[in-house]
């Protein structure tokens, strides 16, 4: 029967909602249904499905592994753990597509659904965008095929942590604190820090869908007061946290200073550009020119991208880049790797980077070029405003012939630096960052964001 989906769940990149109120396992089993659907009609049968650590989300499995079924699918289950996992598991055993039950880096009442297909099949790679509208417009027509699954069960963890350990390379251990933070990456995180060489603390790994020691999304400072407080009781080499379903990394060095998804990308940068001598990498809009002028001081070619998981993985597909990265924490190796976000292999990259090298991790981050900038800023704007505000913001700066970059949103280059406004995809936010070579500079580049704000009638948050 035909099944009609909230409209506030269908998102750019997933399907996300609070759960019992507009998100339930009927969601979920129709889902099922069309995600099985879309599989068949693009020549694929073999699905992986996994799920988090939310509290809800064994139920949500349920329901959705029944939709996949009645459709004909063979469903591979390797249950609980990271959405890298489903990711790897898909690319490892060569399934037609994967989907993981995950609310991400969201609070502890809310889920979600996360897709891909694989590359060979019509319109594979991640589902996201009008391929996300189309599963609900199916659910809503019911237009559903209709057939006689199977399903099994397989346990990929091991394969998945053996395939984090074959690219460690170091040689120096290494004192490390792991902030799990009660999220899908806690079981993971304790096999592999058990095989890795050196000093390995871990914090919060029981996996716990309440979130009851701190909320698990590492781009909020206050996420990493418990990391950093370890790091020194320990006197570690550096700390390494992840979100609820571990496809982003934080991390601070062994002064306790947390060190940004672009820094980290940087350092990165050089690695990879040894062995890709002129490749693209690509980072978010959000991400620091310091970055970017880092990649083509290594002699690569920076690439600025529109912010979205989904949106980098296509445009890596697009240049052939081994590396990519966001603001958020999201890191992407091609190099080695299968070009997906996974912050447990990204912390081993890192690991393993500042082990072969004999550099710490604050003298990596001392060794960028310093800068003051302000956090990433959101602000709730009503949802039917906020592309309408950064067009208004873009056609007034136009016309006063200012440098934008419209990639996504407005990037606006000045004497002092710059500074970003673009409208979420997934909320009804606005997003503003500036970056400066000084107070001075960055005093004036949020004057001027302030003011732009302003002939829209919008206030800017004080920072």
């Amino acid at each position: 029967m035909p099944h009609t989906f909230n409209p506030t769940i269908i998102r750019e990149y997933d399907i996300r909602g609070i759960v019992g109120q507009t998100l339930h396992t009927e969601d979920a089993l129709a889902l099922g249904k069309a995600y099985g659907t879309m599989v068949a009609r693009a020549g694929g049968k073999r699905v992986v499905v996994g799920y988090d650590g939310r509290t809800h989300s064994p139920a949500f499995e349920l329901a959705l592994i029944e939709g996949l079924v009645s459709t004909g699918a063979a469903v591979e289950r390797i249950g609980l753990g990271p959405t890298p996992m489903l990711y790897f598991a898909t690319f490892h055993t060569k399934a037609d597509a994967g989907i993981m039950v995950t609310g991400s880096h969201n609070p502890a009442d809310q889920n979600g659904f996360k897709m891909l297909l694989a590359k060979n099949l019509t319109g594979g790679g991640p589902i996201y965008g009008d391929a996300i509208k189309k599963l609900a417009a199916m659910a809503a027509a019911d237009d559903f095929v209709i057939g006689a699954g199977s399903v099994a069960v397989v346990d990929i963890r091991a394969a998945y942590v053996a395939r984090m350990l074959q690219d460690y390379a170091g040689d120096k251990p290494l004192n490390v604190v792991w902030d799990c933070g009660n999220g899908a990456a806690g079981e993971i995180v304790q096999s592999l820090t058990a095989k890795l060489p050196g000093v390995h603390t871990l914090l919060f790994a029981d996996i716990d869908g309440r979130f009851p020691n701190h909320h698990p999304d590492p781009t909020e400072p206050h996420n990493l007061i418990d990391l950093q407080k370890k790091v020194a009781e320990v006197g570690a080499d550096l700390g390494i946290a992840f979100d609820g379903d571990a496809d982003r990394i934080g991390a601070v060095d062994g002064k306790g200073r947390i060190v940004a998804g672009d820094q980290l990308l940087a350092i990165y940068a050089h690695e990879v550009l040894k062995t890709h001598p002129g490749a693209a990498i690509i980072a978010d809009v959000k991400a620091s020119q310091v970055l970017f002028d880092k990649i083509a001081e290594l002699g690569g070619k920076p690439i600025m991208g529109k912010t979205g998981h989904s949106l980098i993985k296509v445009k890596m597909a697009e240049t052939n880049s081994p590396l990519a990265g966001e603001m958020s924490g999201h890191v992407f190796f091609a190099d080695k790797y299968y070009g997906f976000d996974d912050a447990i292999y990204s912390a081993v990259r890192l690991i393993s980077l500042l082990s072969a090298s004999g550099k710490s991790l604050a003298e990596w981050r001392d060794s960028l070029k310093q800068t003051v900038a302000t956090p990433e800023l959101r602000f709730a704007v009503d949802e039917a405003r906020k592309f309408k505000i950064v067009e208004d913001v873009k056609a007034r700066l136009q016309k006063a012939n200012a440098k934008v970059n419209d990639t996504d949103g407005v990037r606006v280059l000045t004497d002092d630096g710059w500074w970003l406004l673009r409208a979420s995809n997934t909320q009804a936010v606005l997003v503003a960052r500036c970056e400066a070579q000084n107070e001075a500079g960055l005093m004036r580049l949020k004057a001027q964001l302030a003011d732009q704000l302003e002939k829209s009638g919008i206030d800017l948050p004080a920072v």
